[in-house]
């Protein structure tokens, strides 16, 4: 008998997929749509084969997103636009941002003692109320924000351009892998509202997947008709008309808040992008403003105009890239005050990004979120709209800067960009995935700009997310030394990048250049996600 003491073992880290991801970048000289889901974008393509420009096919890509991407957005939504137009010398911005309903009462909120256990660290509220249920929701201005865009630089008649989001709504939802474990991750609190449960969900359980031939489709109740009305009444028509009606009769019916007079004073505001000269090229970075990740943003631009850029990012550019993410952070949830929740890693957001350009060479960036996952899960019976969550960005703590009060708007993590040379846009990009938005698309945008990547190299070369001022998140694919140089400065967590879960945001882009050649690329880590060039 061998008395030695047996070898130690030591298992590998876990990885959930043995498989190599990509995405195929789409190449062309005319209009190229980005999406989420391909479904989207191939609405958004057929709007500019149709004659319309970014601004259509940006809007008509966003209302299917309605229909196909629910978790993430729809127009029961918000969300911010950069768009710059060919010939124009600056970009603008559209803000339909969050704003709470004038009845918003902090009463309705009473704090449990503990901490919540869900989405934002914020202290737990009775009920979890703001996190979801009918008085979680703020003002949906998703469907105001598309009213400007059309209405103020659309070509194409509405009717036109909603007609492949009417078309996919009446299809329905694709019921794969992939939307049914989206559902599944929110039925604990789907089942808890009846008409979501009565779309999503059978017997009160999530639906599985066919293990063979193709997949049936969610009807999402009145979701179809909405839309359609909105197709031929005009957009305005969910703020002022039938749908505002019904969808005030829907709130009151669900326990909400939101009146007529919230609905009326819905509307979206244009203001010039906040703009930043990049390194001394000639190249301006165009940033969202106000309650958005873009002045944020603008302090790691500030410290990193400075950094030695290689022929490839290398050790010491991650880790200074970390240290101004990390500073960047500490300075927005300090002076900021207490104006954005400390969101917990791996929190599960609900949010879309598109990018779209035209022939002309028009680009438009645009995000637009429900919050959290399905958002409120509440979805209005009569007019079939799944509500978002937005009152969870507020502090249910009284006597906070961004304590919940009726009219308010809190601060949130959207982060749409595009970059310009000479007054021409040339790079459009943004992503979702909330406190990680920010750190994806300076990545991206740098990896391209400075680096001198393709967009498709760019979007497959690993990245780190730095969310907060205590902690950093690294791509096992980084390698060991510039794990090394990241772990000497603060904790850090190596991690697998793949589709579940997501340890990083989902950005997209598209480039133009100045031969006239353009080049789209989504994120490969989202199934559904593609670029479509005409």
């Amino acid at each position: 008998m061998n008395d030695a003491a047996p070898r130690t073992y030591a298992p590998q880290p876990h990885v959930s997929a043995n498989w190599q991801f990509t995405k195929p970048a789409a190449n062309g000289r005319r209009g190229i749509v980005v999406s989420q889901a391909r479904a989207a974008a191939e609405a958004g393509v057929a709007v500019l084969e149709a004659g319309g420009n970014a601004i259509d096919a940006a809007v008509a890509t966003a209302f299917a997103l309605t229909s196909q991407e629910p978790w993430n957005s729809g127009i029961g939504g918000i969300g911010f636009c950069v768009i710059h137009r060919a010939g124009q010398k600056s970009a603008e911005v559209v803000d339909f941002g969050p704003v709470a309903p004038r009845h918003l009462s902090p009463a309705n909120f009473k704090l449990t003692g503990r901490m919540s256990s869900e989405g934002f660290k914020w202290p737990e509220v009775e009920g979890d109320t703001n996190i979801h249920g009918p008085l979680s929701v703020a003002v949906p201005s998703s469907v105001a924000g598309y009213h400007k865009l059309h209405s103020s630089w659309g070509k194409l008649p509405i009717a036109e351009v909603m007609a492949p989001a009417v078309a996919l709504a009446k299809r329905g939802l694709p019921q794969d892998w992939v939307s049914t474990l989206k559902v599944a991750g929110s039925a604990a609190v789907l089942r808890k509202y009846a008409e979501s449960a009565r779309i999503y969900l059978r017997d009160g359980l999530p639906p599985t997947p066919p293990a063979e031939g193709e997949p049936g489709f969610y009807v999402q109740g009145n979701l179809p008709n909405t839309l359609e009305r909105l197709q031929h009444a005009g957009l305005r028509d969910y703020y002022e008309g039938d749908i505002a009606a019904a969808f005030v009769r829907d709130q009151k019916a669900v326990g909400g808040i939101i009146d007529a007079e919230d609905l009326r004073a819905c509307q979206a505001r244009v203001v010039p992008a906040i703009e930043v000269p990049w390194r001394g090229t000639g190249r301006v970075l165009q940033l969202a403003t106000g309650l958005t990740a873009g002045p944020t943003l603008r302090d790691v631009l500030s410290g990193m105009k400075d950094a030695r850029y290689g022929d490839m990012p290398d050790a010491a550019w991650y880790r200074k890239l970390a240290a101004e993410l990390r500073a960047a952070y500490h300075t927005r949830l300090n002076s900021l005050g207490a104006e954005e929740a400390p969101e917990p890693k791996g929190a599960e957001t609900c949010t879309t990004h598109l990018t779209v350009c035209d022939a002309e060479g028009t680009m438009v960036s645009l995000t637009t979120t429900l919050m959290s996952s399905f958002g409120s899960r509440v979805v209005l019976p009569e007019t079939g709209i799944l509500l978002n969550n937005g009152v969870m960005w507020f502090d249910p703590r009284p006597g906070q800067p961004n304590s919940i009060a009726p009219g308010k708007r809190p601060l949130t993590n959207m982060c749409p960009m595009i970059l310009k040379e000479n007054d021409a846009p040339i790079l459009a990009v943004g992503a979702s995935g909330g406190r990680r938005i920010m750190a994806s698309v300076f990545q991206m945008m740098t990896f391209v700009a400075d680096f001198g990547m393709d967009p498709e190299q760019a979007a497959h070369h690993p990245r780190i997310d730095v969310s907060s001022p205590d902690a950093i998140t690294a791509d096992r694919r980084l390698g060991s030394e510039t794990i090394a140089a990241l772990s000497a400065d603060a904790p850090t967590e190596v991690v697998t990048a793949g589709v579940q879960p997501i340890n990083f945001a989902c950005p997209n882009m598209i480039l133009q250049r100045p031969d006239g050649s353009r080049t789209g690329i989504s994120d490969w880590a989202s199934p559904w996600s593609l670029a479509l060039a005409q």
